[in-house]
């Protein structure tokens, strides 16, 4: 329903002439959009934010690449031994590295979930500024509809309309 609401939408503004009616004042279809993603990495607090992600993220990968590597040698020293080992050894053994591998596999699920959640938190802000910044920008120059770009939703359109680089300059 929403992409088809768009498609209308942007159908309506590129056909030439095109205008509507409110209130007995004949109004222009004014159209922009911009890229929030790109906004937000190039804001000065976006970089901090990224450079901080990137720190917290580059951190709980080595930490997690340990954790790997430590159970990997556990499971080429059992290999190696295995055939040594009684089977009441072995099967403890074995029950030992799978309880080893799903404790790492919960904690780079949790590890994940945290990053987002950090990174959410982050860039909240930013986004409340930059639709601080939009919504007084679409105001002051009478825009009707400011889109977001995204590969979901505008695949296409005229560099004109991108007022990314300038909501960034006034961020």
């Amino acid at each position: 329903m929403k992409k088809q609401l768009l498609s209308v939408l942007v159908g309506l503004a590129l056909t030439p002439g095109f205008a509507f009616s409110a209130e007995s004042k004949t109004a222009e279809l004014k159209l922009a959009y911009i890229d929030l993603q790109k906004a937000i990495q190039e804001t000065s607090t976006g970089k901090k934010a990224k450079k901080d992600l990137e720190k917290e993220f580059n951190s709980k990968k080595a930490e997690l690449k340990k954790k790997e590597d430590d159970i990997r040698k556990m499971n080429e020293d059992f290999e190696k031994k295995a055939s040594v080992l009684s089977e009441e050894t072995r099967q403890k053994k074995s029950i030992e590295i799978q309880t080893e591998m799903r404790k790492f596999q919960d904690e780079v699920g949790k590890s994940q979930v945290t990053l987002q959640k950090k990174e959410g938190e982050l860039t909240k802000p930013i986004l409340d500024k930059l639709q601080e910044i939009v919504d007084r920008m679409a105001r002051d120059q009478g825009y009707s509809f400011v889109f977001e770009k995204s590969e979901q939703s505008i695949i296409w359109a005229k560099k004109e309309l991108d007022i990314t680089d300038v909501v960034v300059k006034e961020y």
